[in-house]
């Protein structure tokens, strides 16, 4: 479908800001793969993406390493498409980044691989997915262990009790992403 169509099913949609929201969770995808703090990221993504990306983390720091990404913005993105599937919308995103991507000792501080004098860049799909019956994104969203007000937006965990609360209630989540 078309972003027209999907606007006359969701009239608050703005392309612009959601690409906005893709690329921001995108560099905090891969600076919470960085930072070695991939829980900041949960309520953002899928499942299997924080599985995927908490197992690259796990063996890396078995190792003593840790992954790169020094420079790292998005060099654009666009929407190539958004799909109907089931109770979901997929939308299915183009992104481009350039960063330097490299793997240190975290004993040494040396580069094991990779390259930290030089960007590349990096193409990749990112898939998006959101509930058809979302939550009215209007309402104050309440968390679901205390019942404190939450700002979406923010690490995903209720600041009074600390659970963490899910973003595909609300809005779209990265379910899916390739390096192309």
């Amino acid at each position: 479908m078309s972003i027209n169509d999907f606007l006359q099913i969701d009239p608050s949609f703005n392309s612009s800001m959601f690409l906005s929201k893709v690329n921001n969770i995108f560099v905090k995808l891969l600076t919470s793969v960085m930072l070695d703090n991939i829980i900041s990221i949960d309520h953002f993504v899928s499942d299997e993406v924080y599985g995927h990306y908490k197992t690259i983390i796990d063996q890396l720091r078995e190792k003593k390493q840790r992954q790169m990404y020094d420079e790292l913005n998005v060099k654009q993105s666009y929407i190539q498409s958004i799909d109907k599937v089931d109770d979901r919308y997929v939308i299915s995103v183009y992104l481009e980044a350039r960063y330097m991507d490299y793997v240190i000792d975290l004993n040494t501080h040396s580069v094991i691989s990779g390259n930290n004098q030089s960007r590349i860049q990096k193409n990749y799909k990112l898939i998006f997915v959101r509930k058809d019956m979302v939550k009215e994104i209007g309402v104050v969203r309440r968390c679901p262990g205390c019942g404190a007000s939450l700002n979406i937006n923010d690490s995903g965990r209720c600041p009074y009790c600390h659970r963490i609360y899910n973003q595909e209630d609300y809005d779209f989540i990265l379910d899916k992403i390739v390096e192309l």
